[in-house]
């Protein structure tokens, strides 16, 4: 019995390494878990579903179509469909302080604009032209250089 009960815990602690959500940050306030924990669950709804523009099903989304379906999935709130008009929601706030559920911009060309919601630690949650829907950080020199403005908006209790 002890053998098994060893065995399961070895695999449980193996399962805890992987990269799977993680519901625990310790830069995050208690009252954003819940937020976190919202957010991840809908990364793995979406994981997998890849960028097409004008999209807004998992056979295919585009940033502002997938920043829709979220907020309207787990606010009920009906966003505008684009990320021009996305921009002009709430107001804005420093990166320094981006909040969970926070909306972050990027130009990412002369007229091309992206949008993805920040989950915390840095990290923010969107649908990726080349990778359909991921997690990446803020912190990649990519989206750094490419930073435009945050929005805030209330989600929060």
């Amino acid at each position: 019995m002890r053998v098994y009960i060893a065995a399961l815990i070895l695999a449980l602690l193996a399962g805890c390494s992987s990269n799977g959500p993680r519901y625990y940050s310790p830069d995050l306030p208690a009252s954003e878990y819940s937020l976190r924990a919202d957010l991840e669950q809908q990364y793995l709804a979406w994981k997998g579903t890849p960028y097409r523009l004008g999209g807004m099903s998992r056979r295919g989304v585009d940033c502002s179509g997938f920043v829709s379906r979220v907020f309207d999935d787990l606010y009920g709130m009906d966003l505008p469909r684009t990320t021009e008009h996305q921009a002009d929601l709430g107001y804005s706030i420093d990166r320094d302080e981006l909040q969970v559920a926070d909306l972050v911009f990027f130009k990412t060309g002369w007229r091309t604009r992206h949008v993805g919601i920040y989950m915390g630690g840095g990290e923010f949650l969107h649908a990726s032209t080349s990778r359909g829907v991921i997690i990446s950080s803020l912190d990649n020199p990519y989206w750094r250089s490419h930073y435009w403005t945050s929005r805030r908006f209330a989600v929060r209790d």
